[in-house]
């Protein structure tokens, strides 16, 4: 791969990560912008590392499952439990998605790399009032409810 093709594949991966972490940092959370961007530029570097030395009839797969399983192990990092409460769930998913966003920008699918970022940003923005609401429904009318019950 030339030099020109790496780095175009690199700066794809930072700007989706930029992109993730920007919405994260916005709305305050643990994993934000500079988190999500070095995910997603670890991956595609790993990624792009693993295309250059396996060319051309090597198995990039592996290093990509390779990826898929470290940063569960970061993730796992940025859950926590406090009482009956978890936290960080979607911080964890998310940076698990900024991999998967640099791995794509380091197979050179860069409208797929758009596309995947769109979504994860999507989800992140659209789906966050509605989680908002859903919690704040009145509890004592579902006793299998896990969270704790309104005096």
């Amino acid at each position: 791969m030339e030099t020109t093709e790496f780095a175009i594949r690199i700066l794809c991966a930072i700007g989706a990560g930029f992109l993730i972490g920007f919405e994260r940092q916005w709305h305050h959370k643990a994993a934000g912008l500079r988190t999500n961007t070095l995910v997603a530029l670890g991956a595609s570097i790993f990624v792009l590392l693993s295309i250059n030395i396996s060319e051309p009839n090597g198995d990039v797969t592996r290093i990509i499952s390779q990826v898929v399983t470290g940063i569960g192990f970061l993730g796992a990092g940025i859950i926590f439990k406090e009482g009956l409460n978890v936290h960080g769930l979607t911080t964890a998913a998310t940076v698990w998605c900024s991999a998967a966003v640099g791995c794509t920008a380091a197979a050179g699918y860069y409208a797929e790399t758009f596309i995947a970022t769109l979504a994860i940003t999507a989800v992140n923005l659209l789906l966050l009032p509605v989680g908002k609401w859903l919690s704040k429904r009145n509890v004592k009318k579902h006793p299998n409810s896990i969270l704790p019950k309104e005096e």
